[in-house]
Parts: structure tokens; sequence; C-alpha cells
């Protein structure tokens, strides 16, 4: 292990050797508050600038010859991953409206091909789009919003050819398969049909900070349309959906806290929206429709969440009946609504249970579960009439699989498992949950996986993830890429930090706004408990997080630099005082909520205290490895970019620092199922060459 360790620090010496890029520097003084910052590297927020492009591509091709003596593995270690992928598989048919439809992958293929059959399975395939020929020629192609028409004759597809996420909308006849000339532009990729078969409802964005914000109203017949509402307030974002039953088209407002929607009969496209429940500052609502009744999931007096109901003549607040109400110990996440059964998604301890209730009151019970840490969710369930719910089931251990359960005699059939070629044997591995008391008291959920063989003796590698924002759960999955990290001997944590929501919304609340550093604390506490406890040590300990997450990465060095041999930071933002000051900035007015207006001094000042770019010190910091994409539309490349510069220029250690630039791509990386795997390998090779694995 000695020799080891002094082959590895000899490689890295050797790698330092190599001169990163220099960022010029070009004051800018930017001043709040009475509070000067100068900002050395700005300049970088032009996209159109060669000098930009130019820095980009230079610490590309730096990044690239640090990590030269890793491209036989990365490849290796890219056909290993894609090697477990069953590449001409298919997903669990769906029934609709007199089809099944489905979706599957041709062998070698990066992109999806959407199908169907009439009636049976057994009828002839159609296929309704194959996203491999719009792709073919295109470094970046990707496909949102089918929906076919209540007829059945027409499809609508909306596709991103940038990963700006401004998506064009095409309609295809499905009877001739001709594609229509009818083409809508700046569109969110989002868009439902009336029930006319002839008008379609889509949503579109601001062209400067890309919010969605006006909901039109297209008529085939004319080839034109109409702005049905403008959503005027900054701070929120609207689509359009069509409720379960098909009778109602939705238009919804929401922004962090708020929400507020407009409805009208599916079958009169024409007509005036009404308001459901005007917006109220702190309500959060979403509706669903079944026979004469809306069902509301709120958290109106209730900051768990309850479920109410209203008659269909009156919608207003005063109209709402209980149905569920609030518990404090458990979080009511969704819903699903069929003729006899409602099913509710409720989140306690961290874990979500499936609850089943009949309408009439006869049945009132939960599906059990076989494993003590889990994730599980209702999945494609769009038939009322029908006593089969249709969910989705995983662990750390357990491939993703799916499951059609009978409502009535409480039997489950495993319709498919995410197959795993290669031969894996869930019992090789081991997942357990632990429990870490933070600095003040409070006790956060870890859940681990490991082979059979690891060691908590302090000398194993461990990476340990986490996002912890928007109340967005992560919760514990399989992942067949992760394998590769596995059987190398790593260990693989998820904290469930305050800022998401695994243990209900006050877990959020106390991770957010004026409270956001329990998210960064949190963390740290995690990390320091798995050191303590032998899991793993400060040499072997990795840190890894994207976008909200790629904040957490940022904070985390600056406050303890030395409890990380290394960080993977994707799409950080990290330029946090900057860009919540910039309204022009996509994101930016809907954040308000989440992280603080830093127009107000008190959440200037405090944002400030955390953000990563503004507390980067001259001092050591970990091995780092930060990606981003040129054409991101929600983190823009140049927080990362700008956060590399500074670290290069301040930093006291001769450890790696490397920004890998996705020239063509943007926040979600590539738009293959096979591309992303490379940016995998680049991450995990650069795990491993820290740890001197080298196959």
């Amino acid at each position: 292990m000695q020799f080891e360790l002094q082959a590895l620090n000899i490689a890295l010496m050797s790698t330092a050797k190599l001169k990163p890029p220099v960022c010029k520097r070009v004051p800018h003084e930017i001043e709040t508050h009475g509070d000067v910052r100068i900002d050395n590297y700005y300049w970088l927020n032009d996209r159109d600038d060669k000098e930009v492009i130019q820095y980009l591509e230079d610490e590309n091709a730096y990044t690239a010859a640090v990590m030269s003596d890793t491209e036989k593995f990365q490849e290796s270690l890219f056909e290993e991953m894609v090697g477990r992928i069953k590449q001409d598989d298919s997903s669990v048919p769906y029934f609709l409206n007199g089809y099944w439809y489905y979706t599957r992958y041709a062998k070698g293929k990066e992109h999806p091909i959407y199908c169907r059959r009439k009636g049976t399975m057994t009828s002839k395939e159609v296929v309704l789009l194959d996203v491999n020929e719009l792709a073919d020629g295109k470094a970046y192609c990707q496909v949102s919003g089918l929906t076919v028409s209540p007829d059945n004759t027409k499809l609508a597809y909306a596709v991103d050819f940038v990963s700006r996420r401004i998506y064009t909308i095409y309609i295809k006849n499905l009877k001739t398969g001709e594609l229509l000339e009818n083409k809508i532009e700046n569109t969110t990729g989002s868009c439902t049909w009336a029930n006319d078969n002839n008008t379609l409802y889509y949503s579109t964005r601001d062209e400067q900070t890309l919010r969605s914000d006006r909901i039109h109203r297209y008529s085939m017949s004319y080839n034109k349309s109409i702005e049905v509402y403008h959503e005027e307030d900054e701070t929120f974002y609207t689509y359009v959906h069509k409720t379960k039953s098909r009778k109602y088209i939705v238009v919804s407002s929401h922004s962090t806290m708020t929400s507020e929607h407009r409805y009208i009969d599916a079958e009169d496209p024409d007509s005036e929206f009404f308001v459901f429940q005007s917006r109220q500052r702190g309500l959060e609502y979403n509706i669903a429709h079944i026979g004469d009744s809306w069902y509301i999931l709120t958290n109106h007096e209730a900051t768990n969440f309850r479920l109410m109901k209203c008659s269909l003549d009156d919608t207003r607040l005063e109209a709402w009946e209980e149905v569920i109400k609030h518990r404090k110990s458990v979080l009511l996440e969704g819903i699903e609504l069929f003729k006899d059964y409602l099913v509710l998604e409720e989140r306690k301890q961290g874990l979500v249970n499936l609850r089943i209730i009949n309408h009439d009151g006869k049945a009132d019970y939960r599906i059990d579960m076989p494993e003590s840490t889990y994730t599980c969710g209702t999945s494609t369930n769009p038939e009322f009439d029908t006593h089969v719910l249709r969910y989705g089931y995983t662990s750390l251990v357990t491939p993703s699989s799916v499951y059609d359960f009978n409502m009535e005699t409480r039997e489950k059939e495993l319709k498919k498992q995410q197959p795993v070629l290669g031969g894996y044997d869930q019992s090789k591995y081991s997942s357990e949950r632990i429990y870490v008391k933070a600095r003040d008291g409070v006790e956060v959920p870890v859940s681990l996986v490991y082979k059979n063989d690891f060691k908590k003796d302090g000398k194993s590698p461990l990476l340990l993830y986490a996002y912890g924002s928007y109340g967005h759960s992560i919760d514990p999955y399989f992942s067949s890429v992760r394998l590769s990290l596995l059987d190398r001997g790593f260990a693989f944590a998820i904290a469930h930090i305050r800022g998401g929501e695994e243990l209900g919304r006050p877990w959020y609340e106390d991770g957010k706004l004026l409270k956001k550093k329990n998210t960064f604390y949190d963390f740290i506490d995690c990390g320091k408990h798995l050191v303590g406890a032998k899991y793993t040590s400060e040499e072997h300990l990795y840190a890894m997080g994207g976008s909200a997450g790629g904040l957490l990465m940022g904070a985390v060095m600056n406050m303890e630099p030395n409890l990380w041999n290394g960080v993977v930071a994707a799409v950080p933002f990290v330029d946090v005082v900057t860009t919540m000051l910039d309204e022009s900035i996509p994101l930016t007015t809907g954040e308000f909520d989440e992280w603080g207006n830093p127009k107000d001094e008190e959440y200037y000042h405090y944002i400030k205290s955390y953000s990563p770019y503004d507390n980067v010190e001259a001092k050591n910091y970990p091995n780092t490895l930060v990606t981003t994409g040129l054409h991101d539309s929600q983190v823009q490349y140049w927080e990362p970019a700008k956060w590399v510069a500074k670290l290069r220029e301040l930093k006291t250690d001769n450890n790696l620092l490397l920004l890998k630039t996705e020239m063509d791509f943007g926040h979600g990386g590539a738009s293959g199922r096979f591309e992303r795997i490379k940016e995998i390998a680049l991450e995990y090779a650069f795990l491993f060459k820290l740890e001197g694995i080298k196959k």
C-alpha cells in the first residue's frame, strides 16, 4: 500500500508539471449595499467572445492532457458500463384510449423509438417517432412532450437541437405518416390537445430569462396561435396540461412557495379560463378531477400537506373539505385517482409508502415493501376505470422494477426488472441506512451501498453524494454504472441532508433562505462521521454533487477543504450573489424564495457568506473535477469557469484542478443514452486516478 501511494504521488507530481491555462484578469467592480466586490473574471460572461471560447478549449485541452494516462482506462470503463445495458430493450407497455404504448431501443442506437399497437400487443407495431432519425448528424437531440390527439390520428412532439431547453413543436399525421408543415417555435416542449383534435395548447419562454411565462392556443385549421395567458409575475412559471379525466385543460402557475390554477372544459377550447383559487403567498395546491369533484393536494394550514376536495361548482378555498388530514410525521407527496380507488404517496422517516383507499371506505392499506431502505412511487397510470396500479420500485441493490398491483385482490405482478447484463448478483452487495447526529443535534439519514468484502477499517475509498435544495429528495436508487465503482472497492453513500424533503416539508424549510448553511453543515458532519466510524478516511473520502449540489460542493470545499481527497462538481451553481442580483439570467427571479433576494441587505450578506466563488481563499483545496456545458440554460457555463479561474489564482496546493466544458451540450449533458456514460467514465477515472486504481 505504501508503494502504491508513493507511485501515485510521483504520478501527481508529474501531472503538476503540466502548465494549466492562465485566465486573464479584468477587474470588474460590483457595488451592492455599499459593499464592493471585485470580480476579475466577469468578462467570461460572453459566449460569443472568441477569447472566452478559446479559454474553455484551453481548459479542455489541459484536462485531456492531465487525464491522458487514463484514456484507455476510460474506454474500458465505458465499454464495461455499456456492456451491462440491454441495448435492444423496451419499456413495459401501458394502455391508453384503445392503444398500447411503449418505448424501445435498437441495438447500437442512442435514442428511443416510440411505438404503439392497437387493441392488443399482438397487433402490428406502428412507429410513432424514431428519435434516431431526428438525431442523425446532430450533436444534440432531445425530444419532449409527445402527445397523441384524442381521436388517435395526430402526434405532437417537441425537439431541442441546442440543449437550451427551447423546443420546436411538430405535428405528424398518424394515418399517413406525413409530417405536417405546421410547426411552433420557442416553446418549453410541453403541449396538450383539446378534445376537438384541432386545437393545441402550449407554453413559451421569455427569450432572455428563459422563464416559461405565456400560454398559447394553436389552431391547426388556421395555422395560427393566440396568446391566452401571460404570467406577469417574474417569480412564477406557467405550464399547461390536461386532467387525467381528459375533461379539463389546466393552466398552472407556480413559484417556490405559491401556486395558482385556471381551467376550461376541454370540449370548449375557445372559452375563457376560470381561476380555481386565486394565489395567496405561501398557499401551494395541486388539483385533480374525478366525477363531480375536484381533489386538492395543499399545504393550507398543513405544513406536510393534506388532501381536500370540492364540488365542480365552487372551487374557492372556503369550499374545500378535508379528505386526508395533516400529520406532523407524514409528508403527503402525491395522489393517483382511479374510478374506485385513491392512491396516496406518503413519506415517513424518509421512505415513501403507497397507501390504497377505496372510495367507499371499505379498504385502507399500504403495499408491503421487501427492503428496509428503498425507493418507490406510482408509475404510468393513464386509465381511470381499472383496479390495477402500476408502480416503480428500486433500492441501492435492487434494479429498477415495474409492478402491476391489483388493488382488489392485493396481488402484485413484476412486469419488468431492469436487466443487468454480465451476471449481476445482488447477494454480493450490501446496503444500509445510518443516522448521523449533526452539530445542532439533528439526525441526518445516510444510505450506503458497497460490496460485501468492503472493510470498515478506514482504508477504503468512499464517494459521498448529495443535493440538498428545492425540497428535492434524493432517494436510494440502483445504478448499473455505479457497479464499476463498487467492484473496485468504493463505497457509495447518499447524505439525505436538509434542503431536501426526505423527512418532510420542515426538512426542506430548515435548509433554505437564512438557514441554507444547515445543508452544508449536514454534509460536512456526515463526512466526518463516516471517517470517524472507519468507513473511510480523509485520504480516501470523495464528494460529488451537481447543479445546486455543485453549490454544495463549492461551499464544503471552502469550509472544510482538508476533509476531502477529491471533489466532483457537475454544472455547479457557485456564483450565487452575482447571479441572484442579475434578473436577466435564466431562473434568477423564480428562485428568490429558495435563496433569498440579495437586493435585500440581510440576504445579500448571508448569501455572500457562503457563495463558493466569493469565498475562495489562498489555501489548500482538494483535487477537483468541474464539469459544465456551454449551452447550459440553468447554470450558465461562466459560473464554473470563473470559479476554476479564481481557484487557480489563489489555491496554494499542487492538487488537480480540472475543468471540462461540453461545447455541444447543456445542463443535462449529452442527449444519447451512451454518450452520457462517457462523462461518467471521466468522473470515475478521475476518482480512480486519485486512488491509484488503473484497471
